[in-house]
């Protein structure tokens, strides 16, 4: 099992409390930065090592990228 921080820990538990659990239910930095309410950068940072562990994916879009999270991370 991966070992979170505790930032990532609260970035994934936010991804799971707005169903970003899916490709079709991903969800901008954005809306995981509000549910957090941590500054966006420090969300930003959290997702670039949650996808660089394998536990969530960055879908690149035309305006934000889209995160979801992968299997039972």
């Amino acid at each position: 099992m991966v070992e979170f921080t505790p930032i990532e820990g609260l970035v994934m538990q936010a991804m799971k409390d707005i169903g970003a659990t899916s490709e079709e239910k991903k969800k901008t930095a954005d809306d995981i930065a509000k549910k957090c309410n941590r500054p966006k950068s420090m969300v930003n940072n959290a997702l670039v090592m949650l996808v660089q562990k394998g536990a969530i994916r960055r879908v690149a879009r035309e305006k934000a990228s889209g995160y979801y999270i992968l299997g039972t991370a």
